[in-house]
């Protein structure tokens, strides 16, 4: 039993349509499949659902829903938490699950969003322009808006949680294993083990050559299991193929660790599942 709870569609910067998705995962057998685009924003977003899409989106579900009987499909979406803008509380009525995700910190003098996960030549100007170059308050705004929507606005799953360090090529702006960075990350965690949330370990990075490891990290899922945090695996598909990349070195990852369950969405509701049956399904489709 595996599945699948953070994919995208053309709906957004996804590269395929739903029915194609839905197609590829009966043929994986995942047992449960979420469509999670990104959420529409109120200001221009090349990546984002239009506002005017979201309806024919949650109906294209709908329809699937009804097609296809061998696994479970549910509505999601990719919600940008941004302080007294948005976040997933916005939508939640009207989807069966939310992932929270930071994409954006703070804002430039134009009003333009600073986005800390597209190019890094964007992301080196938001730095020295927005917070000086001081790489520090960089990263520690982005998780106490972390913070904020665990707090205020807590989603299902929290989407990627340490993705700022798709940016940090070969530790060129910080060092994970600063005290510092420990901290911030230690404190979000934390706080997270006092909500009713998820942490997805999301294998997008990994496949893509942009990461070592997932988001979360290693010594972060060691203290994400020591907390007793619960899990989801996700992948963060924009195609169809991807839609279980990662997933076999990942879970040999987190049974290394010591995991011996992740969460999955059955009949409605979030059920934990055994990692040894869900790496046997992977191995011996």
């Amino acid at each position: 039993m595996f599945s699948n709870y953070h994919t995208h569609t053309h709906y957004c910067d996804g590269k395929s349509d739903i029915q194609s998705i839905v197609i590829k995962a009966v043929e994986l057998k995942l047992t449960t499949l979420g469509i999670s685009s990104h959420a529409p924003l109120p200001f221009p977003c090349d990546w984002c659902m239009n506002s005017d899409q979201l309806d024919s989106y949650l109906d294209e579900i709908e329809v699937m829903k009804g097609r296809f009987h061998s696994m479970e499909i549910y509505k999601g979406l990719e919600v940008d938490f941004i302080p007294q803008i948005t976040g997933p509380a916005q939508f939640k009525h009207k989807l069966d699950y939310t992932i929270g995700s930071i994409h954006f910190v703070e804002q430039f003098q134009s009003g333009k969003h600073w986005e800390i996960d597209g190019s890094h030549s964007v992301f080196l100007e938001g730095l020295k322009i927005i917070f000086s170059g001081n790489i520090k308050e960089a990263v520690t705004r982005y998780y106490e808006i972390t913070r904020e929507m665990v707090k205020s606005d807590t989603p299902d799953i929290i989407g990627h949680l340490d993705k700022i360090k798709i940016q940090n090529f070969g530790n060129s702006l910080f060092d994970e294993h600063d005290s510092w960075y420990q901290h911030e990350l230690r404190k979000t965690l934390d706080l997270i083990a006092q909500h009713n949330t998820i942490i997805e370990v999301n294998t997008r990075g990994t496949y893509q050559g942009k990461t070592k490891e997932p988001y979360p990290g290693y010594w972060a899922l060691e203290y994400i299991y020591k907390k007793k945090i619960p899990i989801v695996l996700n992948s963060d598909a924009h195609h169809p193929d991807q839609l279980i990349r990662g997933f076999t070195e990942t879970l040999q990852l987190l049974q290394k660790i010591g995991f011996t369950e992740i969460m999955t969405l059955t009949d409605g509701q979030w059920k934990s599942q055994p990692i040894n049956h869900i790496n046997e399904r992977l191995l011996n489709p």
